[in-house]
């Protein structure tokens, strides 16, 4: 891989971020940490957009829903409207009504918020009770995570209920000295428990939400870049979905990582991002700077 990190661009590389008309933003660790917005984020979203760039905004966090994100953007200055604000419960509730039309009733690992978007898009949340069976098991990162319902969720898992991740995270980003234990550490913790693995996981690296970014606005996907800090989700579906990917250093990846990553022998050429930046605020000069 060509490193491009704090190199000047090549010909093909600032042709193809002359052509970038939308940035598919991924959110912790790409435009804040946590709770805290990066200074760069707003000035950078505001000089792309009077450029013509537009952007949306996708996370595999779904401990929120749309409306919490979108107030959550608004206390830190950014204007986001719920049609730009795509998130992995959204996704999953999309791809059961569509593959699962006769499933109602979920067993589910999820915060409160986000088991009540899957109650208001008509769905039953099954209690803690070994007689309340469900037609299908959802897991999803859980920020009040109670050890009987991880327990409940092993054992509809060992029952063969239909099974749902909505994402494939080991650890969500944090500046705080505590390590987030995601939706795939959980996924493991229920394999190892019962062998069983999802039959379906949803978010990044999953191209649904990016293609959903690229239908609504009408896009290309070339027209698309893919900007987040994890290779194997944020990379990767940019990857799968033909957009241009962008990582950011900003997040979980050093660089250190990313190179060791991709001169690994396991990585093919076509995993690799298109390019490396320090930071969104970086992407931005760079885009700009090749419309000159």
């Amino acid at each position: 891989m060509e490193e491009n990190y704090n190199k000047t661009l090549s010909a093909e590389q600032r042709d193809r971020l002359r052509r970038i008309r939308h940035l598919a933003l991924d959110m912790d660790g790409t435009i804040y940490m946590e709770n805290n917005i990066f200074p760069f984020t707003i000035p950078t979203l505001d000089a792309l957009k009077k450029a013509g760039v537009g952007h949306s905004f996708l996370t595999n966090n779904p401990t929120k829903s749309v409306g919490d994100y979108v107030a959550k953007l608004a206390k830190m200055g950014i204007d986001c409207a719920p049609e730009d604000m795509y998130t992995t419960p959204i996704a999953t509730i999309d791809y059961i009504k569509k593959t699962y039309p006769d499933v109602k009733k979920l067993f589910m690992l999820g915060t409160p918020s986000m088991r009540e978007q899957f109650v208001q898009a008509g769905f039953i949340s099954c209690e803690d009770d070994p007689v309340d069976k469900p037609d299908m098991l959802i897991v999803a990162f859980d920020t009040t995570l109670v050890y009987s319902r991880l327990c409940r969720a092993a054992w509809w898992a060992k029952q063969g209920v239909p099974y749902i991740a909505t994402n494939p995270d080991w650890v969500c980003p944090t500046d705080a000295p505590t390590i987030l234990v995601d939706c795939g550490s959980l996924q493991k913790c229920i394999e190892a428990a019962t062998g069983r693995k999802p039959d379906k996981v949803m978010g990044k690296p999953d191209p649904t939400m990016l293609d959903g970014i690229r239908d609504r606005h009408g896009l290309r996907p070339e027209e698309i870049a893919m900007v987040g800090d994890r290779i194997y989700t944020d990379i990767e579906m940019g990857r799968r979905a033909g957009a241009v990917s962008v990582l950011v250093l900003s997040g979980e990846t050093t660089l250190e990582t990313a190179l060791e990553a991709f001169s690994s022998q396991s990585c093919d050429s076509t995993q690799e991002p298109f390019i490396i930046v320090r930071d969104l605020k970086e992407l931005g000069d760079l885009i700009l700077e090749s419309r000159k």
